[in-house]
């Protein structure tokens, strides 16, 4: 059904499943949505919407700064006007920083009318950024201060096409170095003049609008071409399946270059009216979540294991982890209402406000997500990646299975192929969230997308009711000699859970001269105090032989082949892209090195 307001805007509302089903049963649309066709359509109807309501608030000085939708937009607009000005309409404009309202609006300035914004990994080396940015094309960059010396000497050096560099902290324009918010008021200024190059540029919503480079988990970065088409479809199916209202307060702690946090969080925020606040950082996350009363989270597994560690500490601190325990048990069956009022203290420490936290871009412990859910915190899990806008399937408050990533968004279509006896194989997935291509790459673009279908590179398995279920990454597979499979994320998942463990990496060591000779082997990161507290040893030996005992216990619940042959133990963090996924390969090659120099 379409429902039109009196200010002319549609809101679609969904009863039941009215969309065309694919091979595998989409999620029923529950919520209803507004109809946007492009980032611009979405910033004016949001603003129309819930222009007073407030879009950020931020802490300068130790003073509370808010920022309405209405005064976002126009910000937006004169930023925009401004860098059209300076002659950059239809160039490709880089940001790159620490998450913070100036990032955001220079990236909905770039999309909405001047050119096409290329978000950057602010955790990149120099001679990658610099390699990046001569990819790319960029002509144009907002940054924070960390890079400015950086980025001076490659533009005094003519890398690429860079000519503009614009600081973010900056009040006023400087030694050729432009100022973001200057630039924002003398955009205003022309608009008030009655510029309006911005303010009525037209936005195809069918070409490349958004340039996004993969994590090269297992292969070098690609560039993803995305679409405002693909990006609206996708903030349009999420809204229809996730229940999101412009009361909500959204906690953005994940790097903003990355589309799950850029899509989930910064832009569904602005397109739902919501409020965004920032993270002080990975340490004060649970403290924000009570300043700020935070009521929605996207975030990574890494982040919500830190969660729950806390929250245990605090129980036994308090002396209420045994009590907490046999409560869990008594209301496992009750509703997530009821669960919220027995567990009311320990969502206090969370803030008290907490309604959703979504998991996404790695695969979570099924056992951290019952945990949760069992404690009344409506914790979901969701699939996607940089190459379908990012959203394929996501649980929710009807629709949720835990160890699954939920059913797929009602227009996106998902299947297996080649799948094994056990009904595993890729998953592909189709709809108009998909990338156009990966850019200047023709040979993978062929490869990923046949036939109207993208080949995801993921195994699965998807049951009956249309629940989808990630095994791990075709890439990052361990076949052994006798043909049988080791998924090394299941693997990591057990190890993970041994107590004083913070982190694991599985792989395949040859132990004979044939390279295909593989046993199974781990690197486990750990916590000294934690280790030597909970199993009462002193030195590294002992923490070796107790840690390895509990690896036998696991041994011992799994076929012979899986078996894990030896340990290595270490306190330095594995190597992850900014999203807390293992690169399988880099850390493969630091440990194959360790052995060498053995």
């Amino acid at each position: 059904m379409i429902l039109v307001l009196n200010n002319g805007i549609k809101v679609i509302v969904i009863f039941g499943e009215e969309f065309e089903k694919g091979f595998c049963n989409m999620a029923e649309g529950l919520y209803e949505y507004i109809e946007i066709s492009d980032l611009k359509d979405m910033l004016q109807k949001s603003g129309d919407l819930y222009g007073d309501n407030i879009a950020y608030k931020i802490k300068r000085n130790g003073e509370y700064i808010t920022f309405s939708h209405k005064e976002i937009r126009k910000m937006i607009n004169g930023l925009g006007t401004s860098l059209i000005n300076m002659g950059l309409k239809g160039k490709r404009i880089a940001v790159i920083g620490e998450n913070r309202y100036e990032w955001e609006i220079a990236y909905l300035a770039i999309a909405c009318g001047t050119g096409i914004v290329v978000p950057l990994d602010k955790s990149l080396p120099e001679n990658e950024l610099r390699n990046l940015i001569e990819r790319s094309g960029i002509e144009a960059i907002f940054y924070t201060k960390k890079y400015e010396d950086s980025l001076i000497k490659m533009k005094h050096e003519c890398i690429g096409k860079l000519k503009h560099l614009i600081n973010m902290d900056l009040d006023m324009h400087t030694d050729g170095i432009y100022s973001e918010m200057e630039l924002v008021q003398y955009g205003k200024n022309l608009v008030e003049d009655g510029n309006r190059d911005f303010v009525d540029a037209k936005i195809d919503a069918e070409k490349m609008g958004v340039m996004l480079f993969t994590s090269g988990t297992t292969s070098a970065s690609k560039i993803v071409a995305l679409s405002h088409k693909n990006i609206c479809s996708n903030l349009m199916d999420i809204a229809s399946v996730l229940d999101i209202n412009d009361q909500d307060v959204f906690l953005s702690f994940l790097p903003l270059h990355h589309v799950f946090e850029c899509t989930v969080g910064f832009l569904f925020s602005l397109y739902k009216g919501a409020q965004t606040v920032f993270a002080d950082g990975i340490r004060h996350i649970v403290e924000n979540m009570n300043e700020y009363h935070v009521t929605v989270m996207a975030s990574v597994p890494a982040i919500y294991e830190r969660i729950f560690k806390i929250i245990s500490k605090q129980l036994e601190n308090k002396n209420l982890r045994e009590n907490i325990l046999k409560l869990e048990d008594e209301y496992k069956d009750s509703s997530m209402e009821e669960k919220k009022k027995v567990f009311a203290e320990i969502h206090e420490m969370l803030g008290g406000n907490v309604r959703l936290l979504i998991s996404g871009a790695a695969s979570l412990d099924p056992t951290i997500e019952e945990k949760y859910r069992r404690l009344g915190l409506n914790m979901v899990q969701g699939y996607g990646l940089t190459e379908t806008s990012p959203v394929v399937a996501v649980g929710n408050k009807i629709f949720n299975r835990v160890g699954s990533v939920g059913k797929t968004v009602p227009h996106v279509k998902a299947k297996i192929v080649n799948a094994d006896k056990d009904g595993m194989g890729e998953l592909v997935v189709s709809g108009p969230s998909i990338m156009l291509e990966y850019y200047q790459n023709e040979e993978a673009t062929k490869d990923a997308l046949r036939d109207g279908w993208f080949y995801t590179g993921d195994l699965a398995k998807i049951d009956d009711d249309g629940y989808i279920f990630i095994c791990g990454r075709k890439k990052s597979v361990i076949v052994l000699k006798n043909g049988k499979n080791i998924f090394p994320e299941e693997m990591e998942n057990l190890l993970n859970r041994i107590e004083g463990v913070e982190e694991s990496f599985i792989y395949g060591m040859p132990v004979s001269e044939d390279p295909n000779d593989l046993k199974i082997f781990a690197e486990v990161v750990y916590n000294e105090d934690i280790v030597m507290k909970a199993y009462k040893v002193e030195d590294f030996d002992g923490i070796y032989d107790a840690i390895f005992q509990k690896v036998k216990e696991i041994n011992k619940t799994m076929p012979p082949y899986k078996a894990i042959r030896g340990i290595t133990l270490t306190k330095e963090a594995l190597i992850k892209t900014t999203t807390g996924k293992i690169k399988r390969n880099e850390n493969l090659k630091k440990v194959l090195k360790n052995y060498e120099v053995k």
